[in-house]
C-alpha cells in the first residue's frame, strides 16, 4: 500500500479530488509503473479524468523534462491521421508544401497521450504497432525508415474486446498498449466523491464570478450521491455550474437540485450507445429502401409478362387460321390456351383465401434469407448488399429467426 501523503500530494498537484479506493488503487498503479517504459492503457466510462494519468505517469518518469505530446485520435479526419502521428514528405499529397514531423517525432525522447485510440483507422493501427514493437515509423510519401524512443500511454472509453470481436481493431495492438491496464472508476462508483467534487466546483464558480458558493442540504445531498451520473465528472460540474448562475436562492433543496438531474427511467440504456441507434437506423433504413426497389422491380416483370401474355393472344385472334383447335396445340405445345378473358384477368384482381398481413419484419426476413443465397451464404457480402454492418445483420438473423 503506498503511502498516503504521496497519494496527496500527487492529487494537489494535478488537482484530483477524491479519496475512493478505487481512485487510489487506479493512482497507485501509475505511480508504480510510471519509472519504467511499459505501454499504459486507461481504460473507463466517458467524462471520468482519464487524462489526468499520462500527465502523472510522464510526471513521475525518468521523460519529465523531455515532451509530452496528448493527441485526440478521435478529432483527426481519417484522411490525414497518419501525416499527423507520423509526418510526411514534400509532395506526399495535395497541400503537401513542405515536409513536416509528426506528434512520434516530436515526441522523441518524451511521452505520447493517444486518447481515444479505439477511433484509429485499421491501416493507421498497424504503422502504430509498428512503432510499438520496433521504434520504427516511415513519413508519409516517404521510403526512408526513422527511429523514435517514446512512451505510449493510450486511452479509451470503447470496448476494445468487443472492437476486436467487430473487426474494427487489432488483436495484437490491444495487447501491446494494455501492457499495464489502468481502470478509472465511474463517478457512480466513488459516492463519497460525489459532494466533494461539487462543493469544488460551486466554489470555483462563486471566485470566478464573485458570487455566494451555492449549498446543498442533507436531502438534496442524497439525492446527489445516490444520482446514475451517466457523464460523471463532467456531468457533475456541468449542474453545479448550472445551478450556481441560474438559482437565486444559495441553499439547494432536493426539489430545485431534481430540475437540472435527467430522469435517467427515460433515458436509454447505457450499453446503447447513440452511435449504436444511429447504425440500427440506418440499416433499418437502407434495408427498407432495397425491398422497395426489389418490390418495383418484380412489379415491373409481372407487367411484361401480362404484355407478352396480351400481345401473344391479339395476335393469335388477328392471324386467320383453318386448323383445327387440336392443330392450335401442336404448334404451340408450351403456350397454354388463353382464356378471351385474358385482358379481364390482367386487369382484375385475383380473390383467394383472406390473405395475411405482410409486416415489415416479414419482408426485412425475405430480403436477408434472399441476400444470404445470392452470396452462398456469406454474412459479410450479404451485409454488403444490405447496406449494414456484419454485426447487425448477424443480430437481425437471430431475431427474426432464420435458419442459414
Amino acid at each position: 500500500m503506498m503511502d498516503n501523503s504521496v497519494l496527496l500530494s500527487v492529487k494537489q498537484r494535478f488537482g484530483i479530488i477524491g479519496n475512493s479506493p478505487l481512485l487510489n488503487r487506479a493512482l497507485e498503479v501509475a505511480l508504480r509503473v510510471a519509472p519504467t517504459d511499459l505501454t499504459v492503457l486507461v481504460t473507463g466510462e466517458s467524462g471520468v479524468g482519464k487524462e489526468f494519468f499520462p500527465q502523472v505517469i510522464h510526471a513521475h518518469s525518468a521523460r519529465k523534462h523531455n515532451k509530452y505530446v496528448a493527441v485526440n485520435c478521435g478529432a483527426i479526419p481519417e484522411g490525414t491521421i497518419d501525416s499527423e502521428l507520423f509526418g510526411h514528405e514534400k509532395g506526399a499529397f495535395t497541400g503537401a508544401i513542405d515536409a513536416r514531423k509528426g506528434y512520434f517525432e516530436e515526441a522523441d525522447g518524451g511521452t505520447i497521450f493517444l486518447d481515444e485510440v479505439g477511433e484509429l483507422p485499421l491501416a493507421t493501427q498497424v504503422r502504430l504497432l509498428r512503432v510499438l514493437q520496433t521504434g520504427e515509423f516511415m513519413r508519409v510519401g516517404s521510403a526512408k525508415v526513422q527511429k523514435t524512443n517514446v512512451r505510449v500511454v493510450a486511452a479509451t472509453n470503447s470496448n476494445l474486446m468487443k472492437a476486436i470481436a467487430d473487426g474494427r481493431f487489432r488483436e495484437d495492438l490491444y495487447y501491446r498498449l494494455n501492457t499495464v491496464p489502468i481502470v478509472v472508476p465511474a463517478l457512480r462508483e466513488r459516492p463519497e466523491d460525489i459532494h466533494l467534487l461539487f462543493r469544488r466546483f460551486a466554489s470555483d464558480v462563486a471566485l470566478q464570478y464573485k458570487m455566494p458558493a451555492i449549498a446543498l442540504n442533507e436531502e438534496a445531498r442524497a439525492l446527489l450521491e445516490n444520482y446514475y451520473w451517466r457523464g460523471n465528472i463532467r456531468q457533475l460540474k456541468n449542474v453545479a455550474e448550472q445551478i450556481s448562475a441560474i438559482e437565486e436562492s444559495r441553499d439547494i433543496t432536493p426539489q430545485i437540485l431534481a430540475k437540472y438531474l435527467i430522469d435517467e427511467s427515460s433515458a436509454a440504456s447505457p450499453s446503447v450507445t447513440h452511435s449504436a441507434k444511429m447504425e440500427d437506423m440506418n440499416s433499418e433504413r437502407e434495408l427498407l429502401y432495397k425491398i422497395l426497389f426489389d418490390m418495383r422491380s418484380d412489379i415491373n416483370d409481372l407487367k411484361r409478362m401480362l404484355a407478352d401474355l396480351h400481345s401473344g393472344y391479339s395476335s393469335y385472334r388477328t392471324t386467320p387460321t383453318h386448323s383445327e383447335p387440336s392443330e392450335v396445340k401442336a404448334l404451340l405445345p408450351h403456350t397454354p390456351v388463353v382464356s378471351p378473358m385474358v385482358e379481364e384477368y390482367a386487369e382484375s384482381e385475383v380473390v383467394e383465401d383472406e390473405p395475411r398481413e405482410i409486416t415489415k419484419a416479414d419482408m426485412q426476413r425475405e430480403q436477408i434469407i434472399k441476400a444470404l443465397r445470392r452470396n452462398g451464404g456469406s454474412r459479410r457480402a450479404a451485409a454488403a448488399e444490405l447496406f449494414m454492418s456484419e454485426r447487425t445483420l448477424y443480430r437481425k438473423i437471430k431475431e427474426l429467426n432464420i435458419e442459414e
